[in-house]
């Protein structure tokens, strides 16, 4: 019985050993690789179409990371179904590093709209790092009599279903932003859907509509030339940007915010060394003084995280924007 149970204690500490080294080569391989890494370009996906606000912040850090890793970073365009056919692509890519995917607020939106993805939004991916917040600006036209949220709310209030706001379309970011306002602010402003986000913003410089919640960076010279108005900026704070701009939730909806969330993911399964090495050369990227001068004239603010927070952050959005989704009872496509 001694020599059973010696033999077994001597094969149990065999097996532990075992298990030790073979954790201690697979981290030496892992770690190897990192330090190798990148060997060849690297793709990162944008599954919007070029020339938006998210393909050139995008472009914007992979030029940064070209010359920082001495390894060519190329931007990917495929767009299509509002970012699912892009991010599907992304999500099938090997976990190596060499294919990444660049996100908006739809990434976090589609689980709500979409009654099934080609993908999970949480378990496919793996979070790199949150790298900007573009938010949304409350802009109408001038011909509408208000000067601020408050006097928008009390004319609102007059004219029920009456004052028409521009969206890009059903669950488009400016729909949803507008909705969440109707609730957050106790009016009824009505939606006027649009071929995109562009036909929406030109609606609003017409006069076809009053009113829309526009990207900063896309309603930015708008403002300046005066054909729009400002009222209020939807960020959680006063945009480095914008600071004399109010935020809406100081001007009277307290507690409003709605921002693009953009950032960058890998494909699961990607090795936390890769992605502690993105990580931390994308922060210097969007730290360098010109590439924040840079997103001040577009109106975005930079904003760095860890990968847990970005992870976190996504998870968060999807349940924000699923109440809004299931209070508007909009029917999943």
């Amino acid at each position: 019985m001694t020599q059973w149970w010696a033999a077994g204690s001597g094969m149990l500490k065999l097996f532990r050993v075992a298990v030790i080294a073979s954790g201690l080569a697979a981290l030496g391989a892992e770690l190897a690789m990192a330090q190798a890494y990148p060997a060849k370009p690297v793709r990162i996906v944008v599954p919007f179409a070029p020339g938006g606000g998210t393909d050139v912040i995008a472009r914007q850090l992979a030029n940064g990371m070209s010359q920082a890793l001495k390894r060519q970073f190329v931007v990917d365009n495929r767009a299509g179904a509002n970012g699912i056919v892009g991010t599907e692509i992304a999500s099938r890519a090997p976990p190596d590093g060499y294919t990444l995917l660049f996100v908006s607020s739809p990434h976090s939106v589609n689980p709500s709209i979409y009654a099934k993805l080609p993908y999970d939004t949480l378990r496919d991916f793996a979070p790199v790092s949150l790298i900007a917040l573009s938010p949304y600006v409350l802009v109408i036209h001038p011909s509408l009599p208000a000067r601020n949220v408050k006097e928008l709310i009390a004319l609102a209030n007059k004219r029920p279903d009456e004052i028409l706001y521009g969206s890009g379309g059903t669950g488009s970011s400016a729909h949803l932003t507008a909705e969440l306002f109707n609730q957050m602010a106790g009016v009824k402003l009505r939606e006027v859907p649009f071929k995109g986000a562009g036909p929406a913003l030109i609606g609003t410089i017409s006069g076809e509509v009053a009113l829309v919640f526009g990207n900063a960076l896309t309603v930015k010279p708008h403002i300046e030339s005066g054909r729009l108005r400002a009222l209020g900026i939807a960020s959680a704070r006063r945009s480095p940007s914008a600071p004399n701009l109010h935020t809406i939730s100081e001007a009277g909806v307290p507690g409003f915010r709605s921002e693009a969330v953009l950032g960058l993911l890998a494909p699961a399964g990607t090795p936390r060394a890769i992605i502690d090495t993105l990580n931390t050369e994308a922060h210097k990227v969007m730290r360098q003084p010109d590439v924040e001068e840079t997103m001040r004239r577009m109106a975005v603010d930079i904003e760095l995280s860890t990968p847990e927070e970005f992870g976190r952050l996504i998870e968060s959005e999807m349940h924000r924007w699923g109440k809004v989704v299931r209070a508007l009872k909009l029917k999943p496509q």
